[in-house]
């Protein structure tokens, strides 16, 4: 009788645990089909931007830049002038001259980056070789704006994707690490070099068209990256500290944190003054509004403020293209 209460105790547990495992595979399986999901959601959302990257690009070059033998800064600059200077098919000068980028991608950022990056150079290529798109200008002003700003929305969008299709950051990354330089110091210098070598090779008045595509190429990736609406992380200390936390909720619609501090300005010996600071996101067309609000409740309080690239999650407004 002993033995087989035992057994039956013993068959109890075991089932328990069979059971308690099958649940534990089933939320692993669970997990695992929402992370797929997840994966795919956010594959297909870059592979959109890139497309829609490679198209803008396309147009920019074969409808503005080459059939007026204009150039730009970077990598795709060097593409542009070795076509002009070898009558090699830009096509092909697109991949070989990025190949050197991309296995620095690959070193210094990733594998999927690289991977990403190679595939939508070639389909670029492909597009600029294949694809007919036509030829808008001939007035040289328009054609540096514009041909700019279709590359430079390119190159901005395949970035929301995971990808360059211009592999001058890359180049900056990876020198970057390795120098003292800063990644702005070092697209700066490179592009001052294409431009001085296209003002030797072509002339003077083409390499300052060159300089206002690159103007309007960096100004249009930088708006399509960064986005108008830059949030600013902004810091407020002030006595008034709850009355600022409600017009906050109450006024612009937006969440804060508040974490507890201490006023620093005292007299050795004195003890020092407990205080709140709060903390909020906005972005940069609120600033003047959550201005307002500040000096209608304290003229006096100390703001920090400072630029975010990007944020998510909690009570934040979602950017454009994003």
């Amino acid at each position: 009788m002993k033995n087989l209460f035992q057994n039956i105790i013993i068959k109890t547990i075991r089932r328990k645990l069979q059971n308690r495992a099958q649940k534990i595979t089933a939320k692993q399986l669970e997990k695992e089909i929402s992370d797929q999901k997840v994966e795919f959601k956010h594959i297909l959302h870059d592979i959109f931007f890139i497309l829609l990257g490679i198209s803008a690009a396309g147009f920019g070059l074969k409808g503005f830049l080459l059939p007026n033998m204009f150039i730009d800064g970077g990598a795709m600059g060097i593409s542009l002038i070795l076509t002009e200077m070898t009558q090699i098919p830009l096509s092909v000068l697109i991949v070989a001259v990025n190949i050197p980028f991309i296995i620095m991608g690959y070193t210094s950022i990733s594998r999927r980056f690289a991977l990403r990056s190679i595939i939508a150079i070639i389909m670029l290529a492909i597009s600029v070789h294949f694809v007919p798109f036509p030829i808008i200008t001939n007035d040289k002003l328009l054609i540096a704006i514009f041909g700019g700003f279709f590359l430079g929305l390119g190159i901005g969008l395949s970035i929301r994707g995971g990808s360059v299709i211009d592999g001058t950051e890359v180049l900056a990354i990876f020198f970057s690490k390795k120098t003292a330089l800063t990644i702005g110091d070092i697209i700066l210098i490179f592009n001052v070099l294409i431009f001085g070598f296209a003002a030797f090779v072509f002339s003077i008045e083409i390499s300052l068209y060159a300089m206002l595509t690159y103007l309007a190429a960096s100004k249009t990736v930088d708006f399509v990256v960064s986005g108008i609406e830059e949030y600013i992380g902004v810091t407020i200390i002030s006595d008034k500290n709850e009355e600022i936390r409600i017009a906050i909720i109450n006024k612009l619609g937006r969440a804060c944190t508040i974490y507890s501090g201490k006023k620093g300005y005292a007299k050795e010996g004195e003890t020092l003054q407990p205080t709140n600071i709060i903390y909020t996101l906005i972005t940069r067309l609120e600033l003047a509004k959550l201005q307002t609000e500040l000096d209608k409740i304290d003229e006096d309080a100390f703001i920090v403020m400072h630029s975010i690239k990007d944020a998510k999650g909690g009570m934040i407004k979602k950017r454009p293209l994003h």
